[in-house]
């Protein structure tokens, strides 16, 4: 059994996604497309070295256990706590999503501000972001999927709702682990992220334990909400300590698809007012730095200071890392490296705010 109904199928292609399988979506990011036109990387470039024009936006689960406030999903997308559909094969999966992504991206062979080396290198797939919709780690396969795409030398970013603590637990490595912190309280949690499972706080809190149990590099993301969640820094940061990532972003709301039914634009906060609230939860966290911005994106990075500033990934060593030891044992500093200014004075740019790249949502 599939999870997306006919109509909410055809309702996602019309939006340039492309469903894989019984239960996995690809589309391709903004950024990729800015990249390839000469309008620079995401954050994510500059920020973690990841290339923008190499990098596939998928998922393994369109299906999710929140209903959150501020998600571009409409109320009909597939909600569910437990897995329910047939399971879908890892090397059809990520076969599959690298030939859909390739075709999506072959258009834009013909644009007039092209820049055709970029489009060359964006045929070899270097990069998966397991954040497209849903919730990716509620595949039963999760592990052995992440471990072929290491194998072909595609790195792993991932975000979780922090509503399935035992399958963090169990995860064995990905390149980058994100938590979404959505609120500092119990209620409020509640109210933005309006949770499928009645015990969300428990659940919540588990996560980010089994969070600060992992050695690979971990993140976690608060999505500030002008007028909704920017509030209480310090319970912010108690649940921060608690989950003890190598990163924390703070980020801008986007006024995108169908969260704009239930918030307004008056509640995305500008670069300045996310880096002023990013400023306030640093206060209560002694540990920690603000280390880098993306003004484009309203993002702010805050890292541990014993990274001292490098936060880029080395991938080579990473992917050697992954192929000869166990996974289990793989640190955060195994595989980091100090940024490469130049690519990100060549290629981060800083004038395309990520809204208008959003709204083909």
């Amino acid at each position: 059994m599939p999870q997306l109904s006919e109509g909410a199928r055809k309702l996602l292609e019309k939006q340039q996604y492309r469903i894989i399988g019984n239960h996995s979506a690809v589309k391709v990011c903004g950024w990729t497309k800015n990249m390839l036109t000469g309008k620079g990387g995401c954050y994510k470039l500059k920020f973690y070295g990841i290339m923008s024009h190499q990098c596939m936006q998928m998922t393994t689960s369109i299906s999710c256990a929140n209903r959150c406030v501020f998600c571009w999903r409409g109320y009909k997308a597939p909600v569910s706590t437990q897995w329910e559909w047939e399971v879908d094969d890892p090397d059809f999966i990520i076969e599959e999503s690298k030939k859909q992504h390739s075709k999506l991206l072959t258009g834009y062979g013909g644009h007039p501000r092209l820049v055709r080396t970029l489009y060359e290198q964006s045929k070899t797939v270097r990069h998966v972001a397991l954040s497209l919709t849903g919730e990716p780690i509620m595949y039963p396969r999760f592990n052995e999927l992440v471990r072929k795409f290491h194998e072909q030398r595609i790195s792993t970013f991932v975000v979780t709702n922090a509503q399935y603590p035992d399958e963090i637990r169990r995860l064995d490595l990905v390149t980058q682990l994100y938590i979404s912190v959505d609120a500092p309280t119990r209620d409020l949690l509640k109210h933005v992220d309006k949770p499928l499972f009645k015990d969300y706080w428990e659940r919540f809190l588990a996560s980010l334990d089994a969070l600060r149990e992992k050695k690979f590099r971990t993140a976690i993301r608060l999505t500030a909400i002008k007028g909704v969640n920017m509030q209480d820094a310090e319970a912010y940061a108690e649940l921060i300590k608690r989950g003890n990532p190598d990163f924390v972003e703070v980020k801008a709301y986007m006024f995108i698809g169908a969260s704009r039914q239930r918030l307004s634009l008056a509640n995305m906060p500008s670069h300045d007012e996310v880096k002023a609230f990013a400023l306030q939860v640093l206060s209560f966290l002694p540990g920690y730095e603000l280390v880098s911005e993306h003004t484009p994106s309203r993002v702010v990075l805050l890292a541990k200071k014993t990274y001292q500033g490098r936060t880029w990934i080395d991938f080579d060593r990473f992917f050697q890392l992954a192929q000869e030891r166990d996974p289990r044992s793989i640190r955060a500093e195994d595989y980091t490296k100090g940024w490469d200014e130049r690519i990100i004075r060549e290629d981060v740019a800083e004038g395309v705010d990520e809204l208008t790249l959003q709204e083909d949502l």
